[in-house]
């Protein structure tokens, strides 16, 4: 099967000129397409990643495009021997990116994009990556290679693979692309990442001397099943469906199946047979990408539960002893027959130079289920693009998409393009609280016309601004503050929730209790229950405002909001902050009754003048700006100075506290604050 339009590339949003894009390899141009796909559907951000350890491992073999150029004097030039190098195909999407992780091609004919898969793996393991980009790429640009694997009786008559079918007689050549981001499992669940599939394990080896340079040899095929079975920590009896190398070739798919026969059928319970396909009967053989399709195929099939048949399976090969074996061809779509988070399958490639590799994968973890978000809650809606044409097209995408029966929720949406998605200069944002009403915003903007709720622009060339986050300290509470957050966001929830639970044991009760209660119950007037409160409530909207891609450039904090301004800058842990903030609530509830703050409008050294000659009575506790200060003391001399600055004109504010914090009234709880928190590990910011 052939691609459509492999001549067309956009250059222009890759950076490439039209001259260097000529002499490019089309491979190379529709890896850096396929890849950038790639990114957006995993909600990789590009330039979050530019300078990052990404590993690059693409799976190649074909270079017709250089053999074309190489028969054009005219076509030589600087740009021809990058265009058409193996090596660049790889090396080339490390440098768009800015990746600094291994960048490599790999060539082992019809494995190469599942030895590219195993060596990322290998890769990630040893910490050489953090994440890793595996690709595989087949095109087809000239006949020759065809012709050969003609003469050869490698290709269908019929130009059908039928695989595992008594008719088989040969694959059909195919055009494609595929690309598979892998990260560690736990960094995947840490970032929120969409997960299809999880590798547990690979092995590659090599056939040796056979009965000829390309016949497969068996026995080394049933090696490198059982060592990627037991790299995984897999018992091959509980493996339901291999996506095999299955070309439908008279002498390969009995191989193939005997090996499989000799390895799942080991501890296997009588009439329970492994499910087998190809994806080559489906789309053709990709060659270097074949590895890759399996892979994929298996990764959809894992995360939507189901099987898909392997078509053109009409008659059983009678060379191939399916029952005996334990072996079936999938011939239908089915479920999967156990829950996908545990169902385990294997993906074969095998090389015609004896290369062979196999993968065992496992179905996506289960993952707790979210809070539902209301209906009709208000979404931005951001979208960008590099040129006016291509944001219209994204427009029209993304209305498709909002009126698709498959797409999530409206707030799903919105989150992707706004934290998942790279921003690029052409722009536009709507706000919306249905997806009917985001439909018609985006309309409007397709047919030139205003609407309300729908902002377009371009970015702008002046320099972003810095965005700080500002901690208040006591008094900044309210019954019900962050309870519809509670109930609504769920990483919200979760930082309430990871408080809590720090926290019970030192206190011995509940914040989530005080901060749902109601408000007869509520006692977070008390400075033992505000103070821990006020803490998670801040620290629970920062981790909020990052899930959304907020993050600040600086923090601030007054009075005890410099506790959690600490953890947001990553100098204090969460359990030291919360020991700090428990303690220092509990000691200043005792100090209720001996003293007062009060809000002046003075400068500092206006309030110090105010104050001398008070000694300990009063002193200036917080400077809050250049013309603003806390003072802070025992109650009877503050009122009286208070009094003398309002007849004066100045504005006092008493704050509904009975202590005076940041004063010497707290010096006698310093040494069991000390005490009480113990030692406290600092980083630097």
């Amino acid at each position: 099967g052939f691609l459509e339009q492999v001549d067309q590339f956009d250059a222009a949003f890759f950076g490439i000129s039209p001259r260097e894009a000529a002499r490019m390899d089309p491979q190379q141009r529709l890896l850096m397409e396929v890849a950038w796909e790639a990114l957006e559907d995993g909600g990789q951000v590009a330039d979050r990643l530019a300078g990052q350890r990404v590993g690059v491992f693409v799976g190649i073999s074909g270079f017709d495009y250089g053999l074309l150029q190489l028969g054009d004097n005219g076509l030589s030039d600087a740009y021809a021997g990058t265009g058409s190098a193996l090596s660049i195909a790889a090396n080339r999407l490390s440098y768009f990116f800015d990746w600094r992780g291994p960048s490599m091609a790999v060539d082992t004919a019809c494995s190469s994009s599942l030895v590219a898969v195993h060596l990322a793996c290998q890769n990630l393991r040893l910490g050489e990556c953090d994440m890793a980009l595996v690709a595989g790429v087949n095109l087809l640009l000239s006949p020759t290679m065809t012709v050969n694997f003609a003469k050869a009786g490698f290709m269908a008559s019929d130009g059908r693979c039928k695989a595992f079918d008594a008719r088989a007689d040969g694959y059909v050549r195919s055009e494609g692309a595929g690309v598979v981001l892998l990260k560690p499992l736990s960094q995947a669940l840490a970032d929120g990442d969409p997960i299809y599939a999880v590798v547990l394990g690979s092995a590659t080896n090599q056939d040796g001397r056979s009965n000829g340079l390309t016949a497969p040899n068996p026995q080394s095929q049933i090696d490198v099943l059982r060592r990627a079975y037991r790299n995984a920590g897999v018992a091959p009896a509980d493996v339901q469906y291999v996506e095999t190398h299955g070309t439908g070739t008279p002498l390969g798919d009995p191989i193939e199946a005997q090996a499989l026969g000799a390895v799942l059928s080991t501890g296997r319970a009588s009439g329970q047979s492994a499910a087998i396909g190809s994806v080559k009967s489906n789309i053709g053989h990709l060659e270097a990408a074949a590895g890759i399709a399996g892979l994929i195929k298996v990764a959809l099939s894992l995360k939507h539960g189901q099987l898909p048949p392997s078509l053109h399976f009409r008659e059983p090969n009678p060379l191939i002893p399916f029952d005996n074996l334990s072996l079936r061809v999938q011939q239908t779509l089915t479920d999967w027959p156990v829950e996908p988070s545990v169902a385990v399958a294997g993906v074969s490639a095998f090389g015609f130079g004896g290369a062979n590799a196999h993968v065992v994968v496992q179905g996506p973890p289960a993952r707790r289920q979210q809070l539902d978000p209301p209906a009709q809650r208000v979404q931005v809606v951001p979208l960008s693009a590099r040129t006016p044409e291509a944001l219209r097209g994204l427009a029209r995408a993304t209305r498709d998409l909002l009126q698709s029966p498959s797409a999530g929720s409206l707030g799903d949406i919105a989150y992707t393009a706004g934290v998942r998605r790279s921003h690029h200069d052409h722009r536009l944002a709507l706000v919306a609280d249905t997806a009917d009403r985001a439909v018609s915003r985006l309309d409007a903007f397709l047919a030139g016309r205003n609407a309300n709720d729908l902002v377009i622009g371009h970015r702008s060339r002046q320099q972003a601004g810095k965005l700080a986050f500002v901690f208040c300290g006591q008094g900044s509470h309210w019954w019900a503050m962050g309870r519809q957050l509670l109930r609504e966001e769920r990483v919200f929830r979760q930082a309430v929730e990871q408080c809590d639970a720090l926290l019970h044991p030192l206190a011995g009760w509940s914040l989530l209790n005080e901060l749902t209660a109601g408000e007869t119950e509520s006692r977070l007037d008390y400075t033992t229950f505000a103070q821990p409160a006020i803490f998670a409530v801040q620290l629970a909207l920062v981790e909020l405002w990052r899930s959304w891609g907020i993050e600040p450039d600086a923090v601030v904090g007054h009075s005890m909001g410099e506790v959690a301004a600490a953890v947001t800058a990553g100098i204090l842990d969460l359990p030291d902050a919360l020991r700090i903030v428990y303690h220092r609530g509990r000691l200043m509830e005792r100090a209720r009754g001996t003293g007062k703050l009060v809000v002046v409008d003075l400068s500092q050294a206006e309030a110090e003048l105010a104050v001398a000659g008070l000694d300990d009575q009063v002193g200036v506790a917080v400077v809050n700006s250049p013309n603003s200060v806390l003072l802070g003391g025992e109650t009877a001399a503050l009122d009286t100075l208070i009094d003398s600055l309002q007849r004066r004109g100045v504005h006092c504010q008493y704050l509904s506290l009975d202590f005076s914090s940041h004063n010497p009234q707290m010096d006698p709880y310093l040494a069991e604050m000390a005490d009480s928190v113990g030692e406290v590990g600092l980083r630097a910011a």
